[in-house]
Order: structure tokens, then C-alpha cells, then sequence
């Protein structure tokens, strides 16, 4: 039989989610960011869930290309727009609306034929130094694509770097429109964050937002406010399936390193997960996870193929957890268990890490299935 783990993406939960941002993003429009193969749920499971979006926005190529392939012919944003001058010609092929966050961009549409058409969202720095154009030349480059005859369609944007927290958004969008005053052009300025945190002002939202991890049922804003804060839903679970049981004395020790000694007797079972599952090895003792439905921890340091989980709490329970025994690493545990949601934020927060890395990093060797 298939080693016991599986990841699974939960297809209403992503509707939900998104239904949640549209909410919040009033009369915007929505580009569902499907970025990392749709931050490592994969395009293609996402799709018949996110197609009422308004649009779709990417970073790679031949993502946009399977977009295509799966039926797509809406708006779709590559989020950095093109590398080399080839690409043009791929996005006035495929229809892409693509970013200009530099000069040399600039350059490679001014080479093109005359009736490309292409349309692009000129990006400005308005403090997050990462992409964009500082103030200074913005309207210049605004002016210059405007007499291209390469391009059919102008729009504008920035990225904010502090939404999710203080400072708070304040200072770069003031930059942003007093860069873009008078310039009578569809406008996209929020993430997931500054979507669900401001999306309430109408001069916030814009005429687009860009949802990215609230899609996905994480916190944009976490720790100050968690998924269900937002009323998320979590859009993947990884359950792995316990595959051996240890019975522990009083000073015992668990795992590489004996990093964990056990202060009394303990019953712990060994779930068939590690950190070549895309399980970040840096979750040490007490990191959350779901036995049989009932709230547990991780014990020891986290193997390349397993980890160690804590029966105790399910055993009081009245669980009699044990070999074949259903573990949730993160999302929801299965129905018969009572669908318990265990928020990936708490767990990566348990890795020093955030959310996004870890639905990114989860390994090409998991099965992955989609479900209702």
C-alpha cells in the first residue's frame, strides 16, 4: 500500500475564502494570485474553484500557458513582468496583462511591432524597495508608455510592505497617489492584507485587489488576528497515519540528539511524516497537531521520513490512538474525526517560519488529492 500521508485541498474552502475577500474588496475586482503553482496546492486543482475571479495573477510563464490550456480566457498579471524581450511576444500571444517595474522594460515594448497590444500595469516603489519605479521618473514612465504604440492599455499599481501590521499602509499610499494624480487609469494597491484590514474604504481597495494567502485560508495579519478571525477556511491538510507505537519509561529519550527525555511514562506513536514531506525540521517538541481528531503535540526532533506525536491527550479522551491512527500536521482533520481545524500559522509560527514557505515546500513525493 502507499505510505499513510496525503495532503488534500479542500475546493470549498477556496470558494469560501474567496468569497470572503470579495467582501471585503467591495466593487474592486479580484486577481486570485495563483502564484508557486497556486502557493503548492496546484493550478490545476484550484482552478474550478477560483475561476469566478476576475482575473489571475502569476509570476511564471508557463503557468499562464496551463491557465490557458485549462480554459482561462479572462485577464491573467504577471506579477514581474517579462525577462527578456521573447516574452513579449509569448504575452501578446496568450493576452497577458504583464508589469513594468523598470527602464529596461520599457525598452524591450519600445522594440516591438507597433501592434502588439499589450497591456501592462506600471508599477510604482512607493517605499516597500523591492519592484517599482521610485516617484521621481514614475510619471515620466507613464508618459512614455502612453505614446507607445506597443502598448493599448495602461494601468497602475504599488505593493505595500507594512499591511499587515504597524506602520500600516498610510505613508506608501499617500506616495502612490500623489504619483498617480491625474492619471485616469484602473488602479491595484491591496494584497490579502490591506484587502480584509482596509477594504472598507473605497479609495483603498481600488479597482483591483490582489488576493493571495487569504485564498489559501492563512492569516495575512497573523498572530494579530487569526484565520478564523477572517472567517478563513483552511484549503489544504496534510494527515499522515501513525505507523508504530513506543511506550516510554520515566527518562527515556526521543529521537536524534535525545532531545526530548520523557519525565514520566508516556505512549507515543510515530507518524510517517518528516521533513522530506515538506514538514519544516525546526518544529520542535510541542508543536501542535491533531491525533484522532483530539489536540496533541509533536515530541522529539522531526526525522527525515517521521516524527514522534504525544497519545496521552487522545488516551484521555477516550481515544484508543495507536497504529493506523489519523495525525493532522495542518488543516482539518477527516469528518469521522470532526473535522477539527488545526491553523497552518500556529504551526509555522511553532518553525519560526510564515505560512506561505511551508504550503510551498511540501514535497513532490505527498500525494495530493482534491475533495469537496
Amino acid at each position: 500500500m502507499p505510505r499513510p500521508i496525503q495532503a488534500i485541498v479542500h475546493t470549498a474552502a477556496l470558494r469560501h475564502n474567496l468569497s470572503i475577500v470579495r467582501r471585503h474588496a467591495g466593487a474592486a475586482r479580484t486577481w486570485a494570485v495563483v502564484k508557486a503553482n497556486a502557493y503548492g496546492h496546484g493550478i490545476a486543482r484550484v482552478y474550478d474553484a477560483l475561476k469566478t475571479a476576475d482575473g489571475f495573477a502569476l509570476v511564471d510563464l508557463h503557468e499562464a500557458m496551463q491557465l490557458r490550456q485549462l480554459g482561462w480566457n479572462g485577464p491573467i498579471l504577471l506579477l514581474e513582468g517579462v525577462f527578456e524581450p521573447a516574452d513579449l511576444e509569448l504575452c501578446a500571444r496568450l493576452r497577458l496583462w504583464h508589469v513594468v517595474h523598470c527602464q529596461e522594460q520599457i525598452d524591450m515594448l519600445a522594440a516591438q511591432r507597433p501592434d502588439a497590444g499589450h497591456h501592462v500595469f506600471l508599477k510604482l516603489n512607493s517605499g516597500m524597495n523591492r519592484l517599482g519605479l521610485p516617484p521621481q521618473p514614475f510619471r515620466a514612465a507613464w508618459m512614455r508608455l502612453k505614446r507607445l504604440p506597443q502598448v493599448a492599455q495602461i494601468a497602475v499599481m504599488t505593493h505595500f510592505s507594512d499591511a499587515d501590521g504597524p506602520p500600516g499602509i498610510a505613508q506608501q499610499l499617500a506616495v502612490f497617489q500623489q504619483a498617480t494624480a491625474g492619471m485616469a487609469h484602473a488602479r491595484s494597491v491591496c494584497n490579502s492584507a490591506a484587502t480584509l484590514r482596509f477594504g472598507a474604504e473605497a479609495d483603498i481597495t481600488q479597482d483591483w485587489i490582489r488576493a493571495g494567502i487569504a485564498l489559501y485560508g492563512c492569516s495575512p495579519t497573523f498572530p494579530r488576528q487569526s484565520s478564523s478571525d477572517w472567517q478563513l477556511e483552511p484549503a489544504m491538510s496534510l494527515r499522515a497515519r501513525i505507523i508504530a507505537v513506543q511506550s516510554l519509561q520515566a527518562g527515556a529519550s526521543v529521537g536524534y540528539g535525545s532531545r526530548f527525555t520523557a519525565d514520566q511514562p508516556l505512549v507515543i506513536g510515530i507518524a510517517a511524516c518528516g521533513y522530506a514531506d515538506g514538514y519544516p525540521r525546526a518544529c520542535a517538541t510541542g508543536t501542535p497537531v491533531l491525533v484522532d481528531g483530539v489536540p496533541s503535540r509533536t515530541i522529539g526532533r522531526i526525522s527525515m521520513d517521521m516524527l514522534a506525536v504525544d497519545l496521552s491527550a487522545a488516551h484521555r479522551a477516550g481515544k484508543p490512538a495507536g497504529r493506523g491512527s489519523e495525525v493532522v500536521l495542518w488543516g482539518r482533520a477527516s469528518p469521522e474525526y470532526g473535522g477539527m481545524v488545526l491553523a497552518l500559522d500556529q504551526v509555522a509560527s511553532h518553525a519560526g517560519t510564515i505560512s506561505y514557505e511551508l504550503m510551498c515546500a511540501l514535497a513532490q513525493r505527498v500525494p495530493v488529492v482534491s475533495a469537496p
